[in-house]
């Protein structure tokens, strides 16, 4: 397996495990507390995107880098994938508090809301991630 197959299965089964976190967190019910634990997913995601750049480039990603990438997407890009993140979010936290009421069924509706968003936004960091990688470096391709 090449160089890039291999980061390419590691984010793989890293976004796995937080959108599995994730909705194992989210499956938990939480009566008038969902905005609190939508934070707390959002830190999670955080850590998903660090653990994810740190897979495809062996370094923590830095202010310094950060910028770079947010030039290079374009302030319109930027703003509304910031928007639909924090729409998203929000809209979780309040179906979120709708299935509470429930029960089970509606915790388990919510787990997979949770990670289903989790896994959206992580496969489009890791795509991302992965093409900023493969212009970075460039592979070797055996016929």
């Amino acid at each position: 397996m090449s160089n890039l197959g291999k980061k390419r299965l590691e984010a793989f089964w890293a976004l796995n495990s937080y959108a599995i976190g994730g909705s194992t967190a989210s499956a938990a019910p939480t009566s008038c507390a969902e905005l609190p634990k939508q934070v707390i997913l959002t830190a999670s995601d955080l850590f998903m995107y660090t653990t994810i750049w740190k897979i495809y480039f062996e370094e923590y990603l830095s202010h310094k880098e950060l910028l770079d990438m947010l030039k290079e997407l374009g302030l319109v890009t930027v703003t509304a994938a910031g928007t639909a993140y924090v729409v998203a979010r929000g809209s979780t936290a309040i179906v979120s508090e709708i299935c509470d009421w429930v029960g089970p069924v509606g915790w388990w509706t919510s787990a997979a809301i949770t990670g289903s968003l989790t896994g959206l936004f992580g496969a489009g960091w890791i795509l991302y991630c992965d093409r900023l990688y493969a212009q970075r470096e460039p592979q070797l391709w055996e016929f």
